[in-house]
């Protein structure tokens, strides 16, 4: 089976810096990991290559330094990694990113499944894994928590939903998106580590992908954000006096009246 693993560099913290002009996030790759929902699809690929036999290529979009989590998810089994980086990239939304990946998916070629993770912890859209699967034209299962059956031809997925669970039968080629609760991501070993080093290590441009410059970054991205900010805390302490029934009654106007108030704004 080839598969094919998403991966995304997120900040390590949510004390993030902004780009004032582009209002996107500033990734310089020095306080960054791999995004916690993409550990499980990486255990996921590896897995199904273990079962099944085959290859997992990891694919990504950023920055140079992150070449750093991919050599970090090779040494946790995954083959092949493709970086697609250049600074026409930057700004991309959902939309531009999907796309992106799209080219990075066609450049490594035919492709049984794509795993990606369900969501980037630093956007919370959950949009990636679907639009990606409408840029390849092929059909997909988000939200997937287990694997029930596995072939080179098609997958049994129990997915999660509002309402409970639902059984999938996919037919591959397909992407699918991992709930946390599929498995437990391995730890690295010291040979998977060092082998890592020396793994096949791809990084490509826009040009070479031969995108739609209309199509990548800022200019590819339909919806952008407007306005950033931290948003300011107040924190005000009032201490009630009497017993416990004076209290109670003391904290219930209190309440009234700020509702009130709120009301009034």
């Amino acid at each position: 089976m080839k598969i094919i693993v998403c991966i995304k560099q997120v900040p390590s913290t949510n004390q993030v810096k902004l780009d004032p002009e582009t209002k996107t996030i500033i990734r310089d790759g020095r306080q960054s990991v791999i995004n916690p929902f993409d550990t499980y699809a990486i255990e996921e690929a590896v897995r199904l290559k273990e079962k099944l036999g085959g290859k997992v290529t990891a694919l990504s979009m950023g920055i140079p330094a992150t070449q750093r989590i991919l050599r970090e998810a090779m040494s946790q089994g995954v083959d092949e990694a493709l970086l697609l980086s250049d600074r026409a990239f930057a700004g991309a939304d959902t939309l531009a990113t999907a796309y992106t990946l799209a080219l990075g998916a066609r450049h490594i070629g035919d492709f049984d499944l794509i795993v990606c993770g369900r969501m980037a912890t630093d956007g919370d859209t959950a949009q990636i894994g679907p639009e990606l699967a409408e840029d390849l034209g092929v059909p997909h299962v988000t939200n997937v928590s287990e694997i029930l059956e596995a072939s080179d031809t098609e997958l049994l997925c129990r997915k999660v939903t509002d309402y409970g669970t639902q059984v999938v039968r996919m037919k591959l080629p397909g992407v699918i998106t991992v709930a946390k609760d599929i498995n437990m991501p391995r730890m690295a070993s010291i040979r998977g580590v060092r082998e890592s080093l020396e793994a096949p290590f791809t990084m490509l441009g826009a040009a070479d992908t031969g995108a739609d410059p209309a199509r990548i970054g800022l200019k590819g991205s339909p919806t952008q954000v407007v306005r950033t900010f931290t948003p300011e805390k107040t924190v005000e302490c009032q201490f009630l006096q009497g017993n416990e029934k004076q209290a109670a009654g003391a904290l219930c106007r209190l309440l009234k009246e700020e509702h009130l108030t709120g009301e009034e704004a």
